[in-house]
């Protein structure tokens, strides 16, 4: 935990994003796609109205794991890929706080895989901010679970062969109740999505496409160039349909005989064909999870949300539950010494 053992109680009203920061030098390289989500979230805590001292940030290993030292919180620096594990004991005996995981590609999907399910399939009230750069930028460029195939990196010199997770499939997978994909440097549509993510009551798993300019710089170039961004960006409105172009709304997204996506030009078959989205629906989620560059744009906002009961209210009730039943005769002796026990000789 940080050194100071209390933060000092705060009037949400008053907060901006300057009580978010520390006197930490913040230590990316210059450049960083961090830095742009660093201020985003700062930006956006004030705006919650959840007093400072009930934030906790939780990180695993990488270079998105030094966030927790950077925001006027409480936080802590796990483990490799464990930070959802961390997270969860956190929130199952604090309630009332407010959790964030900060991760990335390689600690949440290689090593931290198995933990990241489990977080999602259980529903844990916690948010999860996945930084995805499609590299190990810590350990200086090795290809990482999110890589293209042929990647050419310092462990993979003749092209990786791996074929890459897709994070938002794997959220989905996991039956995540909301899941959702921002750019680090679209301010306007992180802050929306994070908004989204805080208020969901469960877990929240956000990808954030993240720039690292100096082992994988523009791998997402296609999507945030001003000049091309209005032909490959797909923004996600619940109840709207998903019209997209430079023009305007000449492009939507539709589903062909074949039941596969496909693109439809608006201004020659109209906008009937055009998928609306619901948030709710598993199948537009999952669709919408595989839609890939080249071929189709990329979507951007909240692709499900839905409701479902959390793990850590349900173990709190159990624990409620426990504690009115009457205690057995002779106590904890007389449970070890009951018909389920046995002696080993």
């Amino acid at each position: 935990m940080k050194l100071y053992p209390e933060l000092p109680g705060t009037d949400p009203a008053t907060l901006d994003k300057k009580d978010f920061q520390t006197e930490q030098d913040v230590r990316w390289c210059p450049g960083c796609g961090d830095y742009a989500i660093l201020a985003q979230v700062q930006r956006t805590l004030p705006s919650l109205g959840i007093a400072r001292e009930k934030y906790v940030f939780i990180s695993g290993i990488g270079c998105s794991s030094r966030f927790p030292y950077y925001m006027g919180t409480y936080g802590l620096h796990s483990i490799h890929g464990r930070a959802p594990a961390v997270a969860t004991g956190v929130k199952a005996l604090r309630p009332e706080l407010s959790v964030w995981v900060i991760t990335g590609d390689g600690d949440s999907l290689s090593i931290g895989g198995n933990h990241t399910a489990h977080v999602l399939r259980r529903n844990v009230d916690l948010n999860i901010l996945l930084f995805n750069n499609q590299i190990y930028g810590l350990t200086k460029g090795q290809y990482s679970p999110t890589s293209e195939v042929g990647k050419r990196t310092k462990s993979t010199p003749f092209g990786s062969i791996d074929h890459p997770f897709n994070p938002l499939s794997f959220a989905l997978g996991a039956d995540a109740s909301f899941v959702a994909r921002a750019i680090d440097v679209d301010g306007p549509g992180l802050q929306a999505v994070l908004e989204r993510g805080a208020a969901h009551r469960g877990a929240s798993f956000v990808e954030i496409l993240q720039n690292c300019n100096i082992f994988n710089d523009g791998a997402f170039a296609f999507v945030t160039e001003r000049r091309t961004k209005a032909d490959t960006q797909l923004h996600l409105k619940h109840g709207q349909p998903m019209l997209y172009g430079s023009k305007g709304a000449e492009k939507g997204i539709g589903i062909g005989p074949d039941l596969l996506p496909r693109v439809i030009d608006v201004a020659q078959e109209g906008a009937a064909g055009v998928l609306v989205h619901d948030e709710t629906n598993p199948t537009i989620a999952w669709i919408l999870a595989h839609l890939t560059h080249p071929e189709f744009p990329t979507p951007l906002g909240v692709l499900r949300c839905v409701k479902r009961d959390t793990y850590d209210a349900a173990m709190a009730e159990q624990i409620e539950v426990a504690k009115a039943r009457k205690p057995a005769k002779g106590g904890v002796q007389a449970l070890l010494d009951g018909g389920q026990s046995w002696t080993v000789t």
